[in-house]
């Protein structure tokens, strides 16, 4: 059998259970050596063949797997975060539909949670926001032009912004057609990890704070009032009435 997993954003204890049970059967396991926490292959039993993909094409890791699986051996092809999160596991599906081969897909803590926890945040605010947008800036990749940051910043919601902290200045700049340069703004490089660095201020102040800081890559962009302090939900408000208790109770 074949197993995308989700490795979680760093911290290996992030895993999930199924996740983690998986790695400890696996025969080969192929990580993204480039970003996920390398303490996590501890999981592995001795013998198991750990391949870093990092180095490898597409044909590449293929040919590993479909090996693998004609020896009935038990593969985990290992994402960073949330494999259907930025993990490049379409292409690797197709090929392995075209051939009738099943796989099954273990979700993961992808990074935008581990940082809200970082900062002891919630995304979806009463009275602030109840939306979370999940985005990229164009880079090599191409985004739609209807989904550019200038055009989602109108929305003015909690906003999570994978792999583009190497361009902030011009992150910034497209945010502020929505945002005004006050809006509470956060970088968080990589989340979960030891070596975890937070970076928060004003939306207008984020460009130099983080180049100051030094951060580059592997880390997430978050702008929004969610960043504030939290407002307060209705689900337990003694006033409130819903299915299980009466206001008042």
């Amino acid at each position: 059998m074949i197993s995308f997993v989700g490795a979680g954003a760093g911290d290996p204890e992030l895993i999930t259970l199924k996740g983690y049970k998986l790695m400890q059967a696996a025969d080969l396991v192929i990580y993204a050596g480039s970003l996920v926490n390398e303490k996590i292959l501890q999981y592995c039993k001795p013998d198991a063949r750990l391949v870093n993909s990092a180095f490898l094409s597409l044909d590449e890791i293929m040919d590993l797997m479909l090996e693998a699986h004609n020896k009935d051996e038990q593969v985990v092809r290992l994402h960073t975060g949330d494999p259907s999160l930025y993990g490049a596991i379409g292409e690797q599906m197709q090929i392995l539909n075209e051939n009738n081969i099943p796989y099954t897909i273990v979700p993961g803590v992808s990074s935008f949670l581990a940082a809200a926890a970082s900062l002891k945040r919630e995304y979806t605010v009463p009275d602030k926001t109840q939306t979370l947008i999940i985005t990229r800036l164009e880079g090599r990749t191409p985004v739609p032009g209807k989904e550019s940051l200038a055009s989602l910043s109108k929305h003015q919601a909690s906003m999570a912004i994978f792999l583009s902290v190497g361009m902030i200045e011009q992150v910034v700049e497209e945010l502020l057609n929505g945002y005004p340069p006050d809006a509470p703004a956060a970088v968080v490089s990589r989340a979960s990890w030891q070596e975890e660095q937070i970076i928060q201020g004003s939306l207008q102040d984020l460009s130099k704070m983080t180049k100051e800081a030094g951060i580059t890559k592997t880390a997430l962009i978050l702008v929004g009032d969610f960043l504030k302090n939290s407002g307060q939900s209705k689900l337990y408000d003694k006033g409130f009435s819903h299915e299980y208790r009466k206001a008042g109770t």
